[in-house]
């Protein structure tokens, strides 16, 4: 004889399964893909980037401002001189605009970079006649 209780629960979790499943689909958030950087390779792989970034920058923070040692690799600067997009009048998006380089991955995660708070968000147009 079948028991009531167990085909009763049955019942229950297949209609939670036929109710949840299409809306987990519609409250998935897709992976960002964020714009390519304008040089031919990172200074670094891509995956170790996606990890070590921050890293990276807190270690270029101490020993530029603690130390006055100012180099080109790893520096903010050199990242959103690649990293800024560039719209087709030449004229550049900044890096930490809605779905630009930076803001892409940190919206994704839930970060809240405050490196734009005294950092350029696009690189420095030098005039036509410097290098």
């Amino acid at each position: 004889m079948l028991n009531t209780r167990s085909w009763g629960f049955g019942l229950l979790m297949a209609v939670v399964l036929l109710i949840i499943t299409p809306l987990s689909e519609a409250y998935q958030v897709p992976i960002p893909t964020p714009p390519k950087g304008r040089g031919g390779q990172c200074v670094e792989d891509t995956q170790f980037m996606r990890r070590n970034h921050m890293n990276l920058i807190f270690h270029k923070r101490d020993l530029t401002m603690r130390q006055g040692i100012r180099t080109p690799t790893h520096s903010l600067k050199e990242c959103i001189g690649c990293h800024a997009g560039q719209r087709p009048d030449g004229t550049y998006i900044p890096a930490n605009d809605e779905g630009q380089f930076c803001q892409s991955c940190h919206s994704y995660v839930g970060a809240q970079p405050d490196c734009f708070e005294c950092h350029a968000t696009t690189p420095a147009i030098l005039p036509a006649n410097q290098p």
